[in-house]
C-alpha cells in the first residue's frame, strides 16, 4: 500500500484507466468479489474493461463514450449468487481505498461519490428494496406526502 499521498487529481482518460486497472486487478484477487467476477459472470475482461473506462470517464467529464445497462447486467446475477448489501460496501470499499492509493482532490472526491450512489440504486433496485440513501423518517410532512403520492402512482 502507498504510504505517502497522491499529489494528483483524476485528469482524464489515462487517469481513469490507471483506476480501473488497479481497482479490478484488487477485484479480481479480492475472497469476497473475484468469484463472482471471474466464476459466476464469467467476465470477458477485454470487453468489460475498455466498457469501464468508458463509462467511468463518461461519469467524470461527460465524454458520452459510455452505452450499456449497469442495472441489467447486475440484476442477472442475483439468481446466480448473492448480490447483497455486503457485497455491494465491499466493492465500494475497495473503490475507495484504490482512489485514494491514487488520487486526491476534488475529482477523486467526487468518482467516490458517484461510485457510492451507484452502488446504493443498484443495490436497491436488483434486491427490490429502498435506496438505503433515504429515510422517510428525515422527511418534512409535505415531504412525506409528496413522496406517497409518487408511490401511489407507481404502484
Amino acid at each position: 500500500m502507498n504510504t505517502t499521498a497522491p499529489a494528483r487529481d483524476l485528469e482524464g482518460r489515462a487517469e481513469i484507466e490507471q483506476l480501473v486497472n488497479r481497482f479490478y486487478t484488487r477485484v479480481r484477487a479480492d475472497e469476497v468479489l473475484g468469484f463472482i467476477f471471474d466464476e459466476v459472470a464469467k467476465t470477458n475482461w477485454d470487453t468489460h474493461l475498455p466498457k469501464m473506462y468508458a463509462f467511468w470517464e463518461t461519469v467524470m467529464f461527460r465524454s458520452g463514450g459510455y452505452t450499456g445497462n449497469p442495472l441489467a447486467a447486475h440484476a442477472k446475477l442475483v439468481p446466480l449468487t448473492t448480490m447483497g448489501r455486503a457485497q455491494f460496501d465491499h466493492w465500494l470499499s475497495l473503490f475507495r481505498e484504490t482512489v485514494d492509493e491514487l488520487f486526491t482532490g476534488p475529482k477523486a472526491g467526487h468518482i467516490k461519490n458517484c461510485a457510492a450512489d451507484m452502488a446504493n440504486v443498484i443495490y436497491a433496485r436488483i434486491n427490490d428494496v429502498p435506496d438505503p440513501r433515504f429515510d422517510p423518517a428525515n422527511l418534512t410532512p409535505e415531504q412525506k406526502a409528496r413522496y406517497a403520492q409518487y408511490r401511489a402512482a407507481a404502484e
